[in-house]
This record gives C-alpha cells, sequence and structure tokens, in this order.
C-alpha cells in the first residue's frame, strides 16, 4: 500500500441509504408509476440504466424507499445477487435490499466500483444466512477502503476500464470459440445422420426397441409382478433373463442396456446411456432397446438428432407418444459401429476444444480478481 493512501471505513468518507416498498396492497403506489424502482437481482456488475419496474409519486412518499441520484454505486444486499455492484447512471430509488453509496467530491463512482468489486467474495463471506446470504447496510459502510487522492483514482480507474475491456473481448472470443466448436459437432453429427437418408430403410423407435416408457411406469409384460418399495417407488421384481438384456432384481427398476431422455424441466431432452442399475423418476423417459438391431451409442446420437431435441425451441414435456411418433434410418450394425466411432472421436475432440475455452473463461475470470487486488495494493 503507497505510503500516501489512507485506509478509512466507507462510511466515514461517503454517505450511504437502502431503499425501500411500498405497500403492496396499494395499488395507487404503483399503477402508473413513472418514477423508475430498482430490485437487488437488476444490479449488475457495471453500468445501470434502466429499471423493470416503476412506482409513483404517492407510492415514493409513503414508503421508506427514496431517490438516488446518477453516479450512486448500488450494492445488492440479500440473496443470490449478494455483492453484486454497480453504477447508476440515472435518477431512480431502490427496494430494501439495496445500498446506495452517494457520489460526493471525495471520491470518484467508478473507484467506488472497482473497490467494492475487489471485496465482493469478502462481503459475502460476511454475510449471514444461508441460501439467503444478508449483507448489512452497516457491514458496507465499515468496510474499509484504500483512499488514494482523486488523480490516483482517476489513473486507477483509466488502467482498469482499459484491462477490464481487454479481458472482456477475450473472454467473448473463448465463449464463441466454445460456441463454434459445440456447433461443429452438432453440424457434423447432424449431417452424419441425415446422410443416411434415403440410403438406409427406416424404422420406428418402437420397432427396434424392446421397450419405451416413462419413469414411474411399469412395464406389464416379461415380468412376474411389481410392488412398491418403502419410498412408495414402483419397482419391478424377478424379472426374466432369457436373453441375457435384462438383469432386473428385486428393488432394481432398470438394467442395462438402456437410454433415458429427461422429459420435464430445464433439461428436456438431455439424453444419457444407463449402463448401471436404476430406478427412472418420473421425468425420464426410458428406451430400451434390441441390441440385435441397433447398437446402444447409435441409438442415443439418433435420438440426440431428431428434429424434437435439436430444434432449440423450449419444449415444455416430452412424452411417450412423442417419441413413439418418430423414426430413424438405420444401416447395418457394422455401419453403425463405424458411424459411431467417428462421431465418438469428433466428440472428444470437441470435449478437449471445450475444456481449453472453458479453462480460459475461468483463468480471464481469475485475471480480473488479480488486477483488481494489484489496484488496491497500490501496485498498478
Amino acid at each position: 500500500m503507497r505510503e500516501s493512501w489512507k485506509i478509512m471505513k466507507l462510511g466515514e468518507v461517503c454517505k450511504t441509504g437502502a431503499g425501500g416498498t411500498p405497500l403492496k396492497a396499494h395499488k395507487d403506489y404503483y399503477e402508473g408509476g413513472t418514477i423508475p424502482w430498482l430490485l437487488s437481482g437488476e444490479v449488475s456488475q457495471g453500468d445501470i440504466y434502466e429499471a423493470k419496474k416503476f412506482i409513483t409519486e404517492k407510492g415514493l412518499k409513503n414508503s421508506s424507499a427514496k431517490l438516488f441520484p446518477p453516479n450512486t454505486v448500488l450494492v445488492a444486499m440479500y440473496g443470490a445477487t449478494a455483492g453484486q455492484v454497480g453504477v447508476l447512471r440515472f435518477e431512480a430509488c431502490t427496494n430494501q435490499a439495496v445500498c446506495g453509496i452517494l457520489p460526493n467530491g471525495i471520491t470518484i463512482p467508478e473507484y467506488i466500483f472497482y473497490c467494492f468489486l475487489s471485496k465482493k467474495d469478502e462481503l459475502v463471506s460476511q454475510a449471514v444466512g444461508g441460501a439467503q446470504p444478508n449483507i448489512s447496510q452497516i457491514k458496507i459502510k465499515n468496510t474499509k477502503i484504500p483512499l488514494p487522492p482523486l488523480p490516483e483514482q482517476k489513473r486507477i480507474v483509466s488502467i482498469l476500464d482499459k484491462t477490464f475491456a481487454a479481458i472482456e473481448k477475450a473472454k467473448q472470443n473463448a465463449q464463441q470459440n466454445l460456441k463454434n466448436a459445440q456447433e461443429l459437432f452438432e453440424s457434423t453429427k447432424k449431417d452424419v445422420l441425415e446422410s443416411l437418408i434415403g440410403v438406409a430403410e427406416k424404422y420406428s423407435l418402437p420397432s427396434i426397441c424392446d421397450k419405451i416408457f416413462a419413469g414411474g411406469d411399469v412395464p406389464k409384460d416379461n415380468f412376474s409382478k411389481t410392488k412398491t418399495d418403502t419410498y412408495n417407488v414402483p419397482i419391478i421384481a424377478n424379472a426374466v433373463k432369457d436373453n441375457g438384456l435384462y438383469g432386473f432384481t428385486d428393488k432394481i427398476r432398470v438394467f442395462k442396456p438402456a437410454i433415458t431422455i429427461a422429459a420435464r424441466g430445464s433439461g428436456t431432452g438431455h439424453t444419457e446411456i444407463r449402463n448401471k442399475p436404476f430406478y427412472p423418476i418420473v421425468r425420464l423417459l426410458v428406451l430400451i432397446p434390441n441390441i440385435k438391431l441397433i447398437c446402444l451409442e447409435f441409438l442415443k446420437y439418433s435420438i440426440q438428432n431428431l428434429e424434437i431435441l435439436r430444434s432449440g425451441s423450449a419444449i415444455p414435456q416430452l412424452t411417450v407418444p412423442m417419441i413413439k411418433g418418430y423414426s430413424i434410418p438405420l444401416p447395418s450394425l457394422e455401419e453403425q459401429k463405424q458411424i459411431v466411432q467417428k462421431l465418438d472421436t469428433l466428440s472428444a475432440e470437441t470435449k478437449k476444444l471445450e475444456a481449453i475455452y472453458q479453462k480460459k473463461i475461468v483463468d480471464l475470470d481469475e485475471l480480473k480478481k488479480s488486477v483488481l487486488q494489484k489496484a488496491f495494493n497500490g501496485e498498478l
């Protein structure tokens, strides 16, 4: 730390304030409102130029909400966004989950922004609560900050602006390269599988699978009986093992080989090969292939290439009838294995590239932290 720098508590240097929420029961506090009202989730790591919600003049006067001037530094205090920091670039008020650090003539807002950006992890580690951490305004006011003269603050901000812009550009390039690698694999997979159309005979999925069912369902045929375990989860007991495809035993729902497709939620369409016994939950569709007709890996790639899964549109839910309605080109087992080998090789190379780019993104985020640490240690 440079000798000319003072170390002071933020509250000794800047005035702070928190927002408030007008009573929701009063519609006239919100309807037709024109005063921007920010929530903690809108405090981003940078400049803030707009609000999604508004309150009326009456709502402002009858609550603890207060207008913050432009260049107020905002710090989110509650929940998943606790510790996020941004600079308000227009006049607005906030809810009580946001602390405003008001501008003054001793500091420049961008310097305070970078300073609190560097202290985000420290503040979050001091937060009370588990899943919903809470940073109090008192903690923010008691946070010690280095206070160099204004010209030095401006010099530090100038260096950090340029450095962060360069890091952000490098990060965007890495993210684009990651996206390109993933898209190349998907495009190649699509081309390889669709080159079979008109060459290989098409088969419906039910005709090449011994079973297609939803988790929680119990296939009725080929099994001696069903019963329920102590958690009320349907299970298959004493399944037949006529050809080695099935190895169901008491309290094992599905044995290998099988393909599962996530049928609900944000991961809808995610496809996995299952080689170990498992219980399929209601959010899974299960396909047990006839391995005399199709190899497991080829079936997985073919399912991933179904229009419904690669369309990119949001699918709220997949059902057994939806999957049963599809057909796929089916070459010989030998050709299937050759295609699988080609796609597996490309997939492995893609994963290597993904790992490289993901590491680069992580390293760039760590570089930001390192630069911030140097800045406020007086080492820039």
